[in-house]
């Protein structure tokens, strides 16, 4: 083989299907059974399909769709940008569009000032979105430069970011390291806008609203989310293995890799749990940085600043997954028969943030913060007819509970869930 992947998630595939394309024979080993990785979807209870553990597709990029011709393997994305429900106790909730002029009559209902900031706020977004998107599509610049190559690109990103103009590059440089709370408050007053806005930038991470540089995470967030995908991640993976197959990526599930083999100093292949080896002078991973190096490759092969950096990287998980069968639409009593793709549920900055207290004392949270997506609003053939799946996001949930995770800590967790 010229290229080996370990680990057939979404990235893995990707990876697998655009180095095929350029000619290259190319494996993917799996552990699992199935692909996909945190996409994948399964059967959780009969007849009703999940669509992977982060269910959110809205920041694939178009431009990797078009490369593989995904479409032509049986991806669809939503026809328009899906509007976001905000429910309250006491009020009407929030239905958020990003079209400010869609937008207007639901945050009138708020908040008239809001309106019209919010006009100028997407403006903003607007000038900054191919800008932060090319920084994503390309590798990071280093930012102590080693020679003119290193120095030129980081010369080209500063040249970029001033190409904005003044006084957006001077805002862009001002709130970046600042927390998403204050940035929001300088925009908007109405609590449940700023929550909804917020939300997914703090999605799996060590971050409340009050943490510094959140706001960069939601900028990044907001200027790169695009259309959702039809059936969620699990339909995104389906069209992958397809595009793989077709470009002859062999693809072999039930093949956990114990550690990469190297002579030298150079890689030279992988040896599978079963013992076996498998050559290849060139192997990428799909896994995480601390498995990759620290598990598959001898300590005696990686230059000792790089184990020790790996070593003290913190990567503590704070999400936690509900997926929930249903004979009908999640109702909201807000807004009594309105049906939404795309839920998120806490009323204000506050409540996140209090949430988010939780997880640093390790404890479930009371009023958790709830990301909902029901992806048998456009995609029915997940659930019986007339029936939906739900799949919640817990945010700010401890994956290292005190006392452990047990049946019981699960239950209580479902238990908080279905309360909120």
């Amino acid at each position: 083989y010229d290229l080996i992947i370990i680990g057939g998630g979404h990235n893995g595939l990707t990876c697998a299907a655009l180095q095929a394309s350029r000619g290259r024979k190319v494996l993917v080993l799996e552990k699992r059974s199935t692909f996909g990785g945190l996409a994948a979807g399964e059967e959780f209870y009969p007849g009703y399909h999940s669509v992977g553990t982060l269910h959110d597709t809205a920041s694939v990029r178009s431009s990797v769709i078009k490369t593989l011709d995904l479409e032509s393997h049986g991806l669809k994305r939503s026809p328009d940008k899906m509007a976001v429900f905000a429910p309250q106790q006491d009020g009407p909730g929030l239905l958020l569009f990003d079209d400010p002029v869609l937008a207007r009559e639901e945050l009138a209902a708020h908040s008239g000032t809001d309106a019209e900031r919010y006009v100028e706020f997407r403006a903003f977004l607007g000038r900054i979105k191919n800008y932060l998107r090319s920084l994503l599509a390309e590798a990071p610049p280093s930012i102590s430069p080693h020679g003119v190559g290193q120095f030129l690109s980081l010369l080209k990103k500063g040249w970029g970011l001033r190409a904005l103009g003044r006084e957006t590059m001077y805002e862009c440089l001002r709130i970046g390291p600042t927390c998403v709370q204050d940035w929001l408050d300088e925009w908007f007053e109405t609590d449940v806008l700023k929550a909804a806005l917020a939300s997914p930038g703090l999605l799996g991470t060590w971050a409340g609203p009050r943490s510094a540089g959140t706001t960069a995470l939601s900028l990044m967030q907001m200027c790169t989310s695009e259309r959702s995908i039809i059936g969620g991640p699990a339909a995104l993976v389906a069209a992958l293995v397809s595009v793989c197959k077709s470009k002859g990526v062999e693809l072999r599930t039930d093949s956990a890799v114990a550690r990469i083999l190297t002579e030298k100093g150079r890689v030279r292949g992988v040896e599978l749990a079963d013992g076996s080896s498998i050559e290849s002078s060139l192997v990428v991973s799909s896994v995480d940085p601390k498995q990759t190096f620290l598990d598959f490759v001898s300590p005696l092969e990686l230059p000792s600043e790089l184990g020790t950096a790996i070593g003290n990287w913190r990567c503590r998980g704070t999400t936690a997954k509900v997926n929930l069968a249903l004979d009908g639409p999640l109702d909201f009593a807000c807004r009594p028969g309105g049906v939404f793709e795309t839920v998120r549920v806490s009323e204000n900055l506050e409540e996140i943030e209090r949430a988010f207290d939780n997880v640093k004392y390790r404890r479930i949270p009371a009023i958790p913060h709830l990301d909902i997506y029901q992806p048998t609003v456009l995609d029915t053939s997940l659930a019986p007819s007339g029936h939906h799946v739900a799949s919640v996001l817990v945010h700010f949930v401890p994956h290292d509970v005190e006392g452990g995770w047990t049946d019981e800590r699960r239950a209580e967790l479902l238990e908080v869930c279905l309360d909120r």
